[in-house]
């Protein structure tokens, strides 16, 4: 595209926003089979701005980005249109050092006179440190509990991007989320690779984030959409008259669903049988979640478990619910391995706890109170959350059970009373686990 005459003096001088040495041709997204643009390289159409005060204009087929420095919050153009799973592939080009992202599946809410963005956000850092392609959570669980990104990345494993990164140049930025799978990409080298089950839809977004300056460039914005995963309740209905769908009780005695829009489940230490809720089908690469209130015992939310002769009994993994974190060896939110049993009575081994963080369950535990667990469990990979917080990244070197029924459980030989809500499961397809795993 031809340059303004303004543009055509700065790129002489060398100071040019972009400047044509370092312009490669630009990629259209119908030579990528599936790919739409976001960005018509004119305008600004589809797409608004939201928080701050940075100001975003068209620069020689370019969005360029420029930080306002009285502006006290963060600046975010936004898509107008939403996407839940996607391959997403943009340009992007540090103008004026100052940190910046490109936000995924966002959102944003009313602040004041204003508004404020949250969610996923893939990072954009000129700075030494040059953490660019890191996922953060804006506005919502960044700097909490001790932890300022979603992903586990360290310096070395960081190094290979940072070696691909180029300063002053144009970078290739590639994000994809798939059901809870979020990925990134910083000119074809990968960065994070997390699991992360709290969005499944939302806005794209062009950050420049507050401060005394700072300026960036995109262009080449392409999506190439994949649809959108969707959770499947366990429990169908309201109050009393909801119903299992695609589940069934074991010890239907034991359960009840009941006014206020919960399963109780309950029994006293008499009862030597585990009470269960256990799927009609078998899961192999899924998310699963329910939100749980404990009143005494112990519980668990199944995954990848088999049934038994004695029907009562599951063999499995079990993401824990205790009545109190680390109460009688129990960890919430830790992953359990149970044993089985054959109807002769033979013991079929377990192989115990595979993993558990007591001191970051301690930090997230609402104790007495709701709680939400959360597993997700892709191939060999099985990921524990505890109300939207990562309490464990386990990888299952045996993985002679990839695949079974979900449940829920009431531990035998206990007292013990639970309230359930919002049991829901997110089932993979093999074609999206496989571009997961590539």
């Amino acid at each position: 595209m031809k340059l303004s005459w303004f543009g055509m003096l700065l790129a002489f001088a060398g100071l040019g926003f972009i400047g044509t040495s370092v312009m490669p041709a630009q990629v259209s997204a119908q030579e990528e089979e599936g790919y739409v643009s976001l960005f018509d390289g004119k305008t600004l159409d589809g797409w608004s701005v939201k928080g701050g005060s940075a100001k975003y204009s068209v620069e020689d087929g370019a969005i360029v980005g420029v930080c306002d420095p009285e502006s006290k919050k963060n600046t975010f153009l936004f898509s107008d249109k939403e996407f839940g799973d996607f391959i997403l592939k943009a340009e992007f080009k540090v103008l004026t050092p100052g940190n910046s992202g490109i936000q995924f599946r966002s959102h944003y809410r009313a602040d004041g006179d204003g508004t404020s963005v949250y969610g996923y956000q893939a990072e954009i850092d000129p700075s030494d440190k040059n953490e660019t392609g890191r996922i953060y959570d804006e506005g919502r669980r960044g700097f909490q509990h001790g932890r300022t990104w979603l992903d586990e990345n360290t310096p070395e494993t960081l190094k290979p991007a940072q070696d691909a990164y180029k300063a002053d140049d144009w970078n290739t930025y590639e994000i994809q989320a798939i059901g809870p799978s979020l990925r990134t990409w910083i000119n074809g080298v990968p960065v994070s690779n997390i699991f992360d089950p709290v969005d499944l839809q939302g806005h794209f977004g062009l950050q420049i984030h507050a401060g005394p300056q700072g300026s960036v460039a995109w262009r080449n914005i392409r999506v190439k959409d994949l649809g959108q995963s969707q959770w499947h309740a366990f429990f169908n209905g309201e109050g009393e008259n909801a119903k299992l769908d695609g589940a069934r009780f074991v010890l239907p005695d034991e359960w009840k669903f009941v006014s206020d829009g919960y399963l109780l489940g309950s029994h006293s230490a008499t009862e030597p049988r585990d009470g269960l809720v256990v799927s009609d089908e078998n899961y192999a690469d899924f998310a699963v979640k329910v939100t749980y209130r404990i009143f005494g015992g112990n519980s668990g939310l199944y995954f990848r478990a088999e049934e038994n002769d004695v029907p009562w009994l599951m063999r499995g993994f079990q993401n824990e619910i205790a009545d109190d974190q680390g109460d009688g060896g129990y960890v919430s939110s830790g992953i359990w391995h149970t044993q089985g049993l054959k109807e002769d009575g033979t013991v079929i081994p377990g192989r115990g706890w595979l993993g558990r963080d007591e001191e970051f369950v301690a930090k997230v535990l609402n104790k007495g109170d709701w709680n939400t667990i959360c597993t997700v469990a892709i191939g060999n990979r099985i990921v524990n959350f505890m109300n939207d917080f990562r309490t464990l990244d386990f990888t299952d070197n045996v993985f002679d059970q990839p695949s079974g029924k979900v449940g829920l459980q009431l531990h035998g030989s206990a007292n013990i009373q639970m309230w359930f809500k919002d049991f829901d499961i997110l089932p993979l397809t093999p074609e999206q686990v496989k571009l997961i795993q590539r």
